[in-house]
């Protein structure tokens, strides 16, 4: 009994700082380390890149319906670098106020003529104003977006997601391709 809890009742990891004790200089050293790990880890998701939680039926079948986990490349924020066909991440237009963030795909960009069909009705040609873009959902009867509410806001672009972390990992690449090509 004795021997239970007397000998074996220190971890090595214990005893091997039992033994040899880690010097003042190497603390310190650790101690900065991991404060320069937590300050690159903050930049690095709070400006460059995050990482966001999707659900509903408005991005069938490219997103899950729930549970997809997706990586968001705030380099792209404000419409920087967007073009037709790319999936953004943007503060709801109507819900601005809420914070609530939704993931579509832009078929239109400033200058561009879009179908502005509410489902349901017949279409009519829109130009995309100035310093918007117009976004859908790849499920179109399923799908709130720039046909209920208008164009969209380069301002509300949070970023343009570039990959599905979970479940199963995909990297999204804009597969269009220009008019001028076909």
């Amino acid at each position: 009994m004795n021997r239970l809890f007397g000998t074996f009742s220190k971890s090595r990891f214990a005893r091997l700082f039992e033994l040899h004790p880690p010097e003042p200089r190497v603390i310190a050293r650790t101690g900065v380390r991991v404060v320069q790990g937590i300050f690159f880890a903050h930049l690095f998701w709070g400006h460059f890149y995050s990482v966001g939680y999707t659900f509903g039926a408005s991005m069938l079948p490219t997103m899950n319906i729930l549970g997809d986990w997706i990586v968001i490349s705030k380099l792209h924020s404000r419409g920087r670098g967007m073009e037709v066909g790319d999936l953004v991440n943007y503060l709801h237009p109507v819900y601005v106020g809420s914070g609530e963030r939704v993931v579509k795909r832009i078929i239109g960009m400033p200058g561009d003529f879009v179908v502005a069909d509410p489902v349901g009705a017949p279409g009519k040609m829109v130009q995309v104003p100035e310093g918007h873009c117009w976004t859908t959902g790849d499920n179109l009867p399923f799908s709130h977006d720039s046909r209920n509410y208008g164009p969209v806001p380069l301002a509300l672009i949070r970023g343009k997601v570039i990959a599905r972390l979970f479940p199963n990992r995909l990297w999204f690449e804009n597969t269009l391709k220009p008019a001028e090509e076909y």
